[in-house]
């Protein structure tokens, strides 16, 4: 739970963001991410030249998924010891991120595959109806758009925001061209840091909408 003082820095830290940005194309829930990826990142590229691109029904399918109780299958550790742990245990939310399984490294080497591709289709059974989220590696993307593409995975949203210079921009153009919700931004940025804040600010979506 947050500290009044806590409170105060993280309040006068979104006033500044609202000042700096001025005006925006995003509606209100929409700005209401992108403003807590800039806010954990500090980098106002995400609502400039790698602005975040959100799918027609990506909130309302991120909010009911999360309600439900659905799983956040991730593609690194980073991204779990950022997303709010308070709110995953209200929620139900069962976190699954498989990359440091030492059976991953095995399939992986055997299939010529990455870790994080392996962990992606090690995860398929709990996708359906959850949300994936990708912080790190565009290979693990690039996957779950096959699995997508193959049927056998119908995840409620993907939320894509790998970094990095080999095939992290491509994989979020390829994502944004499925028939699936998805959050993602453009270019090579993206991180950990900017996958959770997605997630944690749905999860503060669901808390102002029921207060």
């Amino acid at each position: 739970m947050q500290t009044r003082k806590g409170q105060s820095i993280e309040d006068a830290s979104m006033q500044v963001i609202e000042n700096e940005i001025g005006s925006h194309p995003y509606n209100e829930k929409e700005w209401a991410i992108v403003k807590r990826v800039i806010h954990s990142t500090a980098d106002f590229d995400f609502a400039g030249e790698n602005a975040v691109i959100f799918h027609i029904e990506a909130i309302e399918r991120g909010l009911n998924a999360l309600k439900d109780g659905g799983s956040i299958v991730v593609d690194v550790n980073g991204v779990v010891g950022l997303i709010n742990k308070q709110h995953v245990k209200e929620f139900g939310n069962n976190i699954i991120c498989n990359i440091s399984d030492p059976e991953i490294t095995r399939q992986a080497q055997k299939e010529n595959k990455t870790r994080s591709q392996m962990s992606m289709r090690m995860a398929s059974s709990e996708i359906d109806d959850g949300i994936v989220v990708i912080g790190n590696a565009p290979t693990a993307l690039l996957e779950v758009i096959h699995m997508i593409q193959e049927k056998l995975i119908k995840p409620a949203i993907v939320v894509g925001m790998p970094v990095g210079f080999i095939s992290a921009a491509e994989s979020k153009d390829e994502l944004s061209k499925i028939d699936v919700p998805y959050i993602t931004n453009k270019g090579r940025k993206g991180g950990s840091a900017s996958a959770a804040a997605i997630v944690n600010a749905l999860y503060k979506l669901i808390k102002e909408s029921s207060s």
